[in-house]
This record gives C-alpha cells, structure tokens and sequence, in this order.
C-alpha cells in the first residue's frame, strides 16, 4: 500500500507513504488516493482530514518520473492492472491529485518536506497548511518540459500574487518555507517534529464543531469565489438557510445554554 490510513475521533489521515521515491504518486497511489477521497467524501462519521507524507524530506513531489508520466507521454507501455487503469482512464490521476474532485469537507495539509510538482498542487485543494520551517514549495515541470496540468495556471494566481506565481511557473525555482509563509501559502510554520501534531491540534478543534456547518461553509467559500457581491450574498442563502434549519443547529445554543458539549450528529 502506498497510503498509510489512520481514524481517531472522526478525523482521518493520510500519508503519503513512499519515502524511498520522495512520496512520489505512481499509479498504485493514484487509484489509492481516488479510493480514499470517495470515502472521506461520503463517510459521514469523517469530519476532517488531513494529508500528509512519510518522513521529514518530502511532502510529496508530485507524478512519479519513472512510472506515472511515462504512461502519459507513450514512453512507457503499462505492465501493472494499476498502470493499465490509469492509462485507460486519465481523469483518475486528475481526481487523485484533486483537480477535477469537489470535496466539501476540511483538508488540512501537515507539510513535512518539500511540496513539489504535484505536491504543490495538491496543497490548492487543501484549506489549512501547517508547514515546516524545513520545507520547500516549487513548480518544476517546464524544467523537464511538461506542464503543470493539476491547476496551477488557474488556482495558483488565487492563492499567490501574480508576479511570484510567473516566477515559479516559469523558472522551476522553489520558494522556502519563510517566503511562502510571508505571502500567506501556509498558516503556520514550526519544526518538522512537530508538523503533525499541529495539525491534529487543528483538525480536533474542526471535528468538534457542527458538521453540516463547516461543510456548508466551505461549500459557500468555493462557490462564491469570484462572484459580484450581491450574487454571492444571494448563492450564500443557499448553503447557510438548511443549516439553521438542522437539528445540529437546535443541539448548538441548547449545548451554550446549559454550559456543555455539543453532540453533532450531522443531521
């Protein structure tokens, strides 16, 4: 298996778990992370999720050189079921590094080592990034001539200012983790030792709160990105009226009331 699975307390991680190949996603990966997103996105007992890789080195660099890409370029026939599934069907690693994949839940991203390639776009997906101090963020296709097919030339000028994503689309340069901080590519950065524990600080404090509301939440943020003001006001109705009219959003301020826990339940 090339992903580690863990569920504590309606969180689900996963870890990228091929450190010997710097957690490079091979086709056995991209039908494992397509299998794991349904369940996350289906299940409702997860309520947050959170993405990491093995070791302190990598987060992920992305299509595997050696086995991923070649399938795509004709340079390598397939000799596994995995390889002939993906070949057959190339939505699948679209889905896997979540381009084409509508996600409504929390994804937070535990940055352990350097996010590149498709490590670095699979971070677009993810809505809190927790990174070491340690860790380096790049896009490095055109230095092997391919293109960054995983959304970078649309959702990395969103999320970064238009100047520093030219240049890291187009030189292959990676930027430290300090930088990426400073223009608000991560929320935190602390020592590598310590970049899953924070973020399960975070995921736990997510997992708590009402889950028809954080997902509604997220639903709305997506939706409404770009949208004139007064369209996005009238779209927001669409997601916040259900939630008020939840049996979760009754247990909520009766739980403030009496000075206990809530017990969401999703309903």
């Amino acid at each position: 298996m090339s992903l580690n699975i863990d569920i504590t307390n309606h969180i689900l991680t996963i870890t990228l778990n091929r450190p010997e190949a710097r957690n490079a996603v091979d086709p056995e990966t991209v039908l494992e992370l397509v299998d794991i997103w349904t369940r996350y996105r289906d299940d409702g007992d997860l309520r947050c999720a959170i993405l990491t890789g093995a070791g302190d080195k990598t987060f992920c660099s992305g299509a595997d050189l050696a086995k991923l890409i070649p399938l795509f370029t004709g340079a390598r026939k397939p000799e596994t079921d995995a390889d002939r599934a993906v070949a057959k069907n190339g939505m699948l690693a679209q889905q896997a590094f979540l381009r084409d994949f509508e996600l409504n839940k929390p994804l937070i991203a535990a940055i352990n080592g350097d996010a590149i390639a498709g490590g670095m776009e699979l971070l677009y997906s993810t809505d809190i990034r927790i990174a070491s101090n340690k860790a380096r963020f790049g896009l490095q296709e055109v230095k092997w001539a391919i293109f960054p097919m995983g959304g970078s030339t649309v959702r990395l000028p969103r999320q970064l200012p238009f100047a520093k994503t030219m240049e890291l689309l187009l030189t292959g340069e990676l930027m430290d983790a300090e930088e990426a901080w400073r223009l608000g590519f991560v929320n935190t950065l602390c020592e590598p030792a310590q970049v899953l524990e924070k973020a399960m600080a975070v995921a736990e404090t997510i997992a708590k709160n009402g889950p028809l509301a954080v997902s509604a939440v997220k639903r709305s943020v997506l939706a409404n990105f770009g949208r004139p003001i007064s369209e996005g006001l009238a779209k927001e109705l669409e997601f916040g009226i259900p939630v008020f009219l939840s049996k979760d959003a009754q247990e909520g301020p009766r739980a403030f009331k009496a000075k206990r826990e809530p017990v969401y339940r999703g309903e």
